[in-house]
């Protein structure tokens, strides 16, 4: 699984539009606007701090936490992962579970930028989400000459009116039910706190370049 997911979740990092957009532009409003629009504000992050990537390719999560964390449901998708253990824990074991996930993610989604490359990435026209309260953006991945890769952004609308992605699902495989998976069946075996704290040794651990990484 772990593989797979090194695979998948790449193409979350190819996703280019034409033009740059300001962090105060982004549509939160429209689901299907707000990705595209992320993803242009972080490939231009991105295209403009390439010497700083290399000299340190730990920049990267810095990165991920100004142009992407603030468009992800991190609270929502910890809540998710820990699942039936949510009832069973305290407020502080939950306070200390979103903020080891929520690191562990950005490390995550850092990681995946190393493999970057100029991808092309196609978005799929809007439908009508007036009436929705969970909308999946699809998107295709095309790198010359393979076949495209399906990917999907689950979405969900906030109380306030705005819209935050919660999930990814790449050729049919959800990054959060993985999770649920993964992290449901260690906490299990090794409790709460043990996981809360392998979570936060991962996301300390450093993002190596792209060539080192195997």
């Amino acid at each position: 699984m772990r593989k797979l997911f090194s695979k998948i979740l790449l193409p979350i990092c190819l996703m280019i539009s034409s033009f740059s957009v300001m962090a105060a532009d982004i549509n939160t409003k429209n689901p299907y606007t707000m990705i595209q629009q992320v993803a242009d504000q972080t490939f231009a992050r991105f295209k403009a701090d390439q010497s700083k990537i290399k000299a340190d390719p730990n920049y990267l999560k810095t990165i991920i936490t100004d142009e992407l964390l603030p468009y992800v449901d991190y609270k929502y998708a910890s809540y998710m992962v820990l699942g039936r253990n949510l009832r069973s824990s305290s407020k502080s074991q939950r306070t200390a579970f979103v903020t080891s996930f929520k690191d562990y993610l950005i490390s995550t989604y850092a990681t995946a930028f190393t493999a970057y490359t100029d991808q092309q990435v196609k978005f799929s026209p809007a439908k009508d989400f007036s009436n929705q309260k969970i909308v999946t953006v699809p998107v295709q991945v095309i790198s010359g000459g393979r076949p495209p890769i399906n990917i999907s952004f689950k979405v969900r609308k906030l109380k306030n009116g705005t819209w935050k992605v919660f999930d990814l699902v790449a050729e049919g495989v959800s990054l959060l039910q993985s999770k649920q998976s993964e992290i449901g069946g260690l906490i299990q075996r090794q409790g709460l706190d043990s996981v809360i704290k392998m979570l936060s040794e991962k996301a300390k651990a450093p993002i190596q370049a792209a060539a080192e990484t195997k």
